[in-house]
């Protein structure tokens, strides 16, 4: 079956082409209700400098000055996955080319690698419980003397903390509120991208067709575990998989709600979906750049105070635009290890991010996994994680760089 084709908006008079919603209206520093990012979200041309403007002002309100990033590896922990979304390429079956779990030994050499080069993060990215549905995978597991992936994870995760500087960030899927409390002595932060509350999705034919762990309440459940204990959390919206832009709206609205209750989000992702050969989706519409540019910016607008974030290497070569739209963060990049989930995608060279950063009037700033403002929390629990945390932060709570020798 070929994809669900894209659900457009509905635009009434008497909301979306209302005069009485418009930038010039908008509190400083104020969130902006949802009639508004819906008016804004489907802004014309005409417009849309206006809004970035709006948005640019909103993050320097909340953060002058500067724009950061995480220097990471990117270790693909198990690419067996029991999701079949639409979109993915870096998921496999046992015996499909490229199909891998990492062993111990590998975890640590790309970590050590990577610890040469500065950098301060190890993303764990890996496919959702894939013993479920995998025998191999089991079998993979009994082997490495673990009785499941997130064991294994929490094992290497452990393992990185233990070894090297750099601190882990693992992005695993659905977690339960004892696997979030496990993963947290290991990491000062952790991540579930929401992707979208439009269940829709779920359908035959559509993005999130035979993906159990993608339904919406499902990792709505895990954000909120994570909030009720206090982890900084990384999540965000997927947009151009089929969502109509009401849908971009209410998940920035469902995080919000979640972060307005916890506090605990520290970052909001806003990833565009990018056309790859032999996925379902081969033939999918992107997004175009307006679309990124206007979701980014309404995130912003509608949450002002939390950091938003938007990968430069999926918006190549107009990355650099985004700062226009109100991000204050670039995300993970890495001088190593490639995007494994987008690997068409290389990231730009930290010199040129720099560069093009600068050029927006920035300055690029290098941070930790976890954001400068949620240390002193994650700190304050004694032992290891809070020993390395505190050694990794210079004094402002970003990235302690190392002068060379």
């Amino acid at each position: 079956m070929g994809p669900v084709p894209r659900e457009t908006l509905h635009y009434h008079d008497t909301l979306y082409h209302s005069m009485e919603v418009s930038v010039t209206s908008i509190a400083p520093a104020a969130p902006i209700s949802r009639e508004a990012a819906l008016h804004l979200i489907g802004c014309s041309d005409d417009d849309l400098p206006e809004l970035l403007a709006a948005a640019r002002a909103a993050k320097e309100r909340f953060k002058p000055g500067a724009i950061t990033y995480s220097r990471k590896v990117f270790l693909p922990l198990t690419n067996l996955c029991r999701d079949y979304c639409g979109y993915c390429t870096f998921r496999r079956d046992p015996g499909d080319p490229g199909a891998h779990t990492m062993t111990p030994d590998e975890v640590l050499s790309v970590a050590r690698a990577g610890e040469k080069l500065g950098c301060t993060e190890a993303l764990f990215s890996l496919g959702d419980k894939p013993e479920l549905l995998f025998p191999e995978m089991r079998e993979t597991l009994r082997r490495l003397g673990y009785k499941s992936t997130l064991h294994y994870l929490e094992a290497m995760c452990d393992l990185v903390l233990r070894e090297t500087s750099l601190l882990p960030h693992p992005n695993p899927g659905l977690l339960s509120a004892e696997w979030i409390d496990r993963l947290a002595a290991v990491s000062p932060s952790m991540g579930l991208m929401l992707e979208t509350t439009n269940a829709a999705l779920l359908a035959p034919g559509a993005a999130h067709d035979n993906a159990p762990d993608k339904v919406p309440a499902k990792r709505l459940r895990t954000i909120e575990d994570a909030g009720k204990q206090n982890v900084p959390f990384t999540t965000g919206l997927l947009i151009g998989i089929g969502e109509s832009l009401e849908d971009r709206v209410d998940t920035l609205l469902a995080i919000r709600d979640l972060h307005e209750r916890y506090g605990h989000i520290q970052e909001v992702i806003v990833q565009n979906f990018r056309v790859k050969p032999a996925i379902p989706m081969a033939n999918w519409p992107e997004s175009t750049r307006g679309e990124m540019l206007r979701a980014v910016a309404v995130a912003r607008l509608l949450l002002p105070n939390v950091n938003i974030q938007a990968p430069p290497n999926l918006s190549a070569p107009y990355y650099d635009d985004l700062v226009d739209a109100g991000i204050n963060d670039w995300g993970g990049v890495s001088p190593l290890t490639p995007d494994f989930i987008n690997p068409e995608k290389p990231w730009p060279h930290l010199e040129q991010l720099r560069l093009r950063t600068e050029a927006k009037g920035f300055a690029l700033r290098q941070r930790l996994p976890v954001y400068p403002e949620f240390i002193p929390a994650v700190a304050a629990k004694p032992g290891l994680l809070s020993e390395k945390l505190q050694a990794a932060a210079d004094g402002h709570g970003l990235a302690r760089l190392k002068r060379a020798a």
